[in-house]
């Protein structure tokens, strides 16, 4: 059974819970612990990124003629060395990447959360740091949703043309494959993402995706409560399209199970996901749909997947001493 009030469990335990997230940049890292940052807060979690642990800058890289995502680019010592004391609940001086100007700021004081989110290039690049991650997770766009996304976000966010992220991307993209797609092997979940079975145009429109998240057989559960889907409202309440399916797949020499979404549910279904997961882990309120709204593809796999999240913490505090067991 788990607790009663597991936000205060989480609170006053010394346990420091690490959930790392691994893909390539711009692959929409942050949007899928979306939905675990908005159940547990901002005083519960906080988030490093792997890219303040660059051992050169932008203009260093340049000069030497390597990318971020070769190893010898970063510093996964100090990664290591920082994701052990903060996990010991110790705080660390944590390196600062600006990526407005390419260069390091001074360090910073940072301090341990009782979940943390390690996002980034490498975080299960080394065999320690997957040790000392709890929950794994990879997100594995389409490449023209990522080629997309990366050009949306370069070309508003950091002043770049989109002819000069394109020539990035082919620049990287060598790297990427030899360095971080490998990374995949070691997730607890896999999540991709490909434009909509309804058409491109609703996906860069009303951000609405095909989304695959892939998942290891999740060896035990709370408690014998299933997330059921409502076909009810689906049949006759829904207005708009939406796909499920799943199937088995194998992927890195391991047979996994594949859900597929796509398109929106409306709320009466979505609400029900909500409760059955608020049932089975007391953690309340789950509330990240508003009353009448629909919650895309994405949002349902976000849902879901901080339903594994929460049951793989409460596995640890079950069972103190077996960090990652389920």
């Amino acid at each position: 059974m788990p607790p009663s009030d597991f936000k205060r469990v989480i609170a006053e335990s010394p346990y420091v819970f690490i959930i790392g997230v691994a893909g390539d940049s711009g692959s929409g890292k942050t949007t899928f612990t979306r939905a675990i940052r908005a159940i547990f807060g901002k005083d519960l979690i906080s988030t490093i990124t792997t890219d303040d642990y660059h051992r050169y800058d932008r203009q260093e890289r340049k000069d030497l003629g390597v990318t971020p995502l070769i190893p010898e680019a970063n510093r996964f010592d100090l990664l290591e060395e920082h994701l052990f004391d903060l996990k010991a609940g110790r705080s660390i001086q944590k390196p600062v990447y600006n990526h407005d100007n390419g260069r390091f700021d001074p360090p910073v004081p940072f301090h341990p959360t009782k979940i943390l989110i390690v996002e980034g290039l490498h975080p299960f690049i080394t065999e320690r740091l997957r040790d000392l991650i709890d929950f794994k997770l990879y997100v594995d766009p389409d490449p023209d949703v990522k080629r997309a996304w990366k050009i949306k976000r370069d070309v508003e966010q950091r002043g770049y043309s989109p002819e000069a992220v394109l020539a990035e991307m082919e620049v990287r993209r060598p790297d990427y494959e030899r360095y971080v797609e490998p990374q995949r092997r070691f997730a607890d979940a896999v999540i991709r993402i490909a434009f909509s079975k309804y058409g491109r145009e609703i996906s860069e429109n009303r951000n609405v995706y095909h989304v695959t998240l892939c998942q290891n057989e999740i060896g035990r559960t709370i408690k014998n409560i299933d997330l059921s889907i409502d076909l009810f409202p689906i049949l006759s309440l829904a207005q708009r399209n939406f796909m499920v399916e799943f199937t088995t797949e194998e992927m890195g020499g391991r047979e996994m199970g594949a859900l597929t979404f796509d398109g929106e549910l409306n709320y009466t279904v979505v609400r029900k996901l909500e409760r059955n997961i608020e049932i089975q882990t007391q953690v309340r309120p789950i509330n990240l749909v508003k009353n009448g709204a629909y919650l895309t593809a994405g949002g349902i796999a976000q849902l879901i997947l901080a339903w594994r999240i929460i049951n793989r913490r409460i596995a640890i505090e079950s069972a103190p001493g077996v960090a990652g067991g389920e």
